[in-house]
């Protein structure tokens, strides 16, 4: 099948597809070579993550990386007011908003994931967001006839063969090489989080790491994922050292969190102004790093309105994140990670173990009162 183009809109491209069923069929639009690399590696992970944790999930993929991962649950006052105001969403239009809510700079303009078959309730509330296409194992019939009308019939819908089951062993050429090796399917399970260093790990952090194992898999390695109450809140990835990977999803989260703040959360409403602008309006807010054109801008926008948290206040309002779960698809080579991630509310540490200072990490986590685990199990993607 001829693709609508490659990697970039210069390079033409095709895929083929196996003998028999293969995984996906296309049930509106034409694919491109990077939208059935995220629809690919989205369904992966998000059939990774209900079946570890037995709930509805969904992800948000940009460049074969997930923006948000999360599963079903109750939407929080910010997330209801921004999304679906006065609504109680079901179990799949939740776990979306859930997603799309951890990072939705990033997911503007996404290929989206989810577990099951999709709703007309979802499917709803994707045409009003702005999306690229999405990948499920089924869909109600009034559902397709929505989605398939989003961005005039460019918006791609992809059905998923849940029973599809992958070769043992994958292959990709590279610069005239064919590389080939063994899957990765080491079952993701709570037999993986026993290994505890020190400290409890309660029930609501085993599925907060299985969540996070599922979403580091699929994440462009170096990875880590920082997850809580059942959804990412920042996921740093494709960096070449951990401390960036932690870093990066640190702030990531601390956005999050300070998009929760009265005065951010409470910007006013304009007139004519869109959703994911407003939206756009208070994740500068959270970063603190407006330009000068940005502030003037704001004050055109938003008179009265004070655009700055003091560093302050943002300390204070950061100081009540927390029961947060780090999860590394690599080993943590210093305590300098476990610095950077007590900062973020971090209070479970999930990754291989392994390191020359494994114990250095250890004694950090002891004194930041931090839970380690160490599962034995590396999960770089690349």
């Amino acid at each position: 099948m001829h693709l609508r183009y490659g990697m970039n809109p210069h390079q033409a491209a095709r895929v083929s597809m196996p003998p028999g069923s293969p995984p996906l069929r296309v049930v509106s639009g034409e694919p491109s070579y990077i939208n059935l690399l995220d629809a690919l590696n989205g369904w992966q992970l998000v059939r990774a993550a209900a079946e570890a944790t037995g709930l509805v999930a969904a992800a948000s993929f940009k460049h074969v990386s997930p923006a948000g991962v999360a599963l079903s649950g109750p939407l929080d006052p910010a997330a209801q007011a921004t999304w679906l105001p006065g609504a109680d969403p079901g179990p799949l239009t939740a776990a979306y908003i859930r997603c799309r809510d951890a990072d939705p700079k990033s997911s503007f303009g996404d290929m989206i994931a989810v577990s099951e078959p999709v709703d007309v309730e979802l499917a709803e509330f994707l045409a009003r967001v702005v999306a690229d296409g999405i990948i499920a194992p089924g869909f109600e019939p009034d559902a397709v006839g929505r989605l398939a009308a989003k961005k005039r019939g460019a918006f791609l819908v992809l059905a998923a063969d849940p029973a599809f089951r992958p070769p043992e062993r994958e292959q990709r050429e590279v610069f005239g090489l064919l590389l080939e090796q063994q899957r990765d399917a080491a079952p993701l399970t709570d037999g993986l989080l026993t290994s505890v260093v020190n400290g409890p790990l309660p029930d609501s952090a085993v599925r907060d790491a299985l969540l996070g194992l599922a979403a580091v898999r699929y994440t462009q390695s170096n990875s880590v994922a920082l997850v809580a109450g059942g959804a990412t809140l920042g996921i740093g990835a494709g960096q070449q050292n951990r401390v960036d990977c932690v870093r990066l999803a640190a702030a990531k989260a601390a956005t999050w969190w300070l998009r929760r703040h009265p005065r951010i959360d409470g910007l006013p409403a304009v007139g004519g102004m869109s959703r994911q602008d407003r939206l756009n309006w208070q994740m500068r807010m959270a970063d603190g790093d407006m330009t000068e054109g940005q502030l003037a801008e704001f004050g055109r926008l938003f008179p009265g309105a004070d655009p700055v948290i003091s560093p302050a206040e943002r300390a204070r309002w950061l100081s009540g994140l927390g029961d947060v779960c780090l999860i590394s698809d690599g080993y943590l080579p210093f305590r300098d990670n476990i610095e950077h991630a007590s900062r973020a509310g971090v209070r479970y540490v999930v990754e291989p173990g392994g390191s020359a200072r494994s114990d250095d990490v250890a004694s950090a986590c002891t004194e930041y009162g931090i839970t380690l685990v160490r599962t034995g199990l590396r999960l770089f993607h690349h």
